[in-house]
């Protein structure tokens, strides 16, 4: 009784005399596709609102003396619909018609060739020639910024981009003008996108209105080999697309994953990739007289055996950089404590607290699908939209999805949707884990609440104190399970959750930063930096080894440069903030001498007559698969309890466009700097 009550009360439409259930409150269009019926569309978008613009979704409804707009018309019980009647055709034919009135025929020009859905469409769908002799309109290019090229005559009013820049991106700086004929779309000042999401546009874009600045006139899409691989300029570890000519990297577009990014990239992981052609380390450089010169790998090598022999293991020490893949950091380790004897390694160029215990303690817990279902955030010293702006796109999801209330300690500026800021002292957690705060209550009241804590508010004397209350308080009221865990901690670097895994760290139970007071107290003889950039110490009489691939900060003070891979160069595995691994794939290939990091470790280890027991990647692959797997079964399961430290938790200014090397060496990304400096200075003027 209960199936066939059941089999009742399921919606079912007729497509194309086919039966097809569907769920409530889809759109005729989307029955359709279940259907398996394809319907062309310009306007309509799974993931924007919906418009009903372009008509070009027409079908052929039973009792309807007109074809109607299948993307805006709500899917009913018994609808019978058609899509490939005469009737149908001739609707999409004359939509097609009046689409192209004005569109210039520039198609053999348009960066948008091979990839353009008006040109797919038209042939589908549209006539083989024009009835129009009237003049074309022509429409004023407008100023986006540095990322997106405009040729606004193809513009077809789609609104596609107004709906992705103020629904998804948060930031309402495009909209229509004018009416009929004379509407534009604009940014509404003339002035450049102040969105880090900007340039999905581009993809968004059905025709050639909008397309990529930096890569205008480069190639053509056929003449590409496509990888499909991960990004590493933050540690959301978004699915991307690398587009490759030879050697050089020519454009990055965005992978679906639902899970992780949907179907959106930033622009520094869509733009930095011009920072792989610039500043690169191709050849071994050694330092004789205050000058690096030129080197071959033997005589490099054998002179950082000489130096690594010459000095005590507790003399030397290693840091692993941000954008290290698992390959680098297991053989770097292996190296130091098979060949050196050292265990004096780090991955913490930030100096942060971190408790290695379990594995949830470094982790994205609660996952970024998982904000969707949150229905309580805060966040603690951190600003999301810089450090990880893929996830921020899906916490303004949430918020406009579930009217999500979010509070913040420490104020980060405009996060592109609203919150509170409750405060920037610790003594607001102390009232929080006390009971005496508002914000105590509205966390136990809510059923999956996120706390999400970022590197500002785990950096100083009160990082400790900031974690271990927090976490204890999430355990005390029942938070921390198997089916929800609110404890989330927003690393910004690709490579910091898989160094922890592996154990780069120097920490034990009475100190946390034992490996910076040994820097700072000059007892490391030789620092050998993998791909290291970011810290700041005094080198004095210290001899310096850097291995990575750009002409950076680290090499500026090497003694011994070795050329490294970077991350399209060579197959890496990385795990993301949320502890979830994904392999990258080789797009292209090191310049000159480089050679990917793990063979260099391997090659002086044989040198050293201290093989690590690994000769091709399938047998360092199986011995990192082991460690991780141990890495998520086992964990010291305990609460620390912390006395409290007062002190102001300020949210630390990140330099957007310039978190690591290759984003320093990108031309398009210092542009976007400019740019974003210049607006920033614009706004202080204006609000004093």
């Amino acid at each position: 009784m209960i199936n066939t009550y059941w089999r009742k009360t399921v919606p079912k439409i007729i497509i194309n005399n086919k039966e097809v259930e569907f769920e409530e409150g889809m759109t005729v269009l989307q029955a359709c596709e279940l259907a398996g019926a394809e319907i062309p569309r310009f306007c309509y978008h799974e993931r924007l609102s919906i418009a009903g613009n372009c008509r070009m979704c027409l079908v052929e409804m039973e009792n309807s003396p007109k074809p109607i707009a299948s993307c805006a018309m709500p899917a009913t019980n018994g609808m019978k619909i058609k899509t490939n009647t005469l009737f149908v055709d001739k609707a999409r034919k004359g939509v097609m018609e009046f689409l192209l009135a004005n569109h210039p025929l520039d198609c053999p020009v348009c960066d948008q060739g091979g990839e353009c859905d008006l040109q797919d469409q038209s042939l589908l769908y549209g006539f083989d020639h024009s009835r129009y002799t009237e003049n074309k309109r022509q429409v004023n290019e407008k100023y986006m910024g540095p990322l997106i090229k405009t040729e606004m005559t193809r513009c077809i009013h789609c609104t596609r981009c107004i709906r992705f820049a103020t629904e998804v991106a948060g930031i309402p700086e495009l909209g229509a003008i004018g009416r009929g004929e004379d509407m534009e779309i604009t940014t509404y000042l003339e002035k450049s996108m102040e969105s880090e999401l900007s340039a999905n546009v581009i993809d968004l874009c059905p025709v050639g209105a909008l397309t990529s600045k930096p890569y205008a006139f480069e190639s053509r899409p056929w003449d590409l080999k496509k990888t499909e691989t991960i990004d590493v300029m933050d540690a959301v570890g978004s699915n991307i697309r690398v587009d490759t000519y030879g050697w050089e990297v020519k454009r990055v577009l965005p992978r679906v994953n639902e899970d992780i990014n949907e179907e959106w990239i930033s622009d520094k992981t869509r733009y930095a990739c011009d920072g792989l052609l610039k500043q690169r380390l191709d050849t071994p450089y050694i330092r004789e007289n205050g000058r690096l010169r030129k080197s071959s790998w033997d005589q490099a090598l054998k002179l950082l055996i000489i130096k690594l022999k010459s000095f005590n293991p507790n003399e030397i020490a290693g840091l692993v950089g941000d954008l290290a893949d698992l390959e680098m950091i297991y053989s770097f380790k292996s190296f130091f404590e098979k060949c050196i004897g050292s265990t004096n390694l780090e991955c913490r160029q930030d100096r942060i607290y971190i408790n290695p215990q379990e594995r949830m303690n470094y982790i994205f817990n609660s996952t970024i699908s998982g904000i969707e279902d949150s229905d309580f955030i805060l966040l603690v010293g951190t600003n999301p939209r810089l450090e990880a702006t893929i996830l921020n796109a899906r916490i303004r999801k949430a918020y406009i999805k579930n009217k999500l209330k979010i509070y913040s300690i420490g104020d980060v500026g405009d996060l592109t949707y609203p919150y509170q800021n409750i405060g920037s002292n610790t003594s607001i957690i102390k009232e929080i884990v006390s009971g005496s705060h508002e914000i105590s209550n509205k966390i136990k009241k809510a059923k999956k609440p996120m706390i999400i804590i970022g590197d500002s508010a785990l950096y100083g004397k009160s990082g400790k104190y900031v974690f271990e209350t927090l976490k204890n308080f999430l355990s005390d009221n029942n938070f921390i399970k198997k089916n929800w865990n609110a404890l989330n901690i927003l690393t910004q670097q690709a490579s910091r959750v898989g160094a922890i895994d592996f154990g780069v760290y120097s920490v034990n139970e009475t100190e946390n930063f034992s490996f910076f007071n040994k820097v700072d107290n000059d007892d490391f003889k030789l620092i050998y930096l993998l791909g290291a950039d970011n810290i700041n110490f005094d080198k004095k009489n210290k001899f310096i080894v850097y291995q990575g691939s750009h002409g950076d900060k680290g090499a500026e003070i090497a003694d011994i440069i070795l050329p490294g891979a970077a991350y399209t160069e060579k197959n890496g595995l990385f795990v993301n903030l949320e502890g979830k691994l994904q392999s990258a794939y080789k797009a292209s290939y090191p310049p000159g001498d480089a050679r990917e990091d793990w063979i260099i470790f391997k090659d002086l280890a044989n040198m050293m007559k201290k093989p690590l027991g690994f000769n091709n990647i399938k047998h360092l692959r199986e011995s990192i698969n082991k460690q991780i797997q141990s890495k998520i079964k086992n964990g010291v399961k305990k609460n620390i309890e912390v006395d409290f430290i007062e002190e102001n938790i300020s949210v630390k200014p990140i330099d957007y466009y310039y978190t690591n090397s290759i984003a320093r060496s990108s031309k398009v990304m210092s542009e976007c700097r400019q740019i974003s400096k210049r607006f920033l200075f614009t706004g202080i003027e204006k609000a004093s």
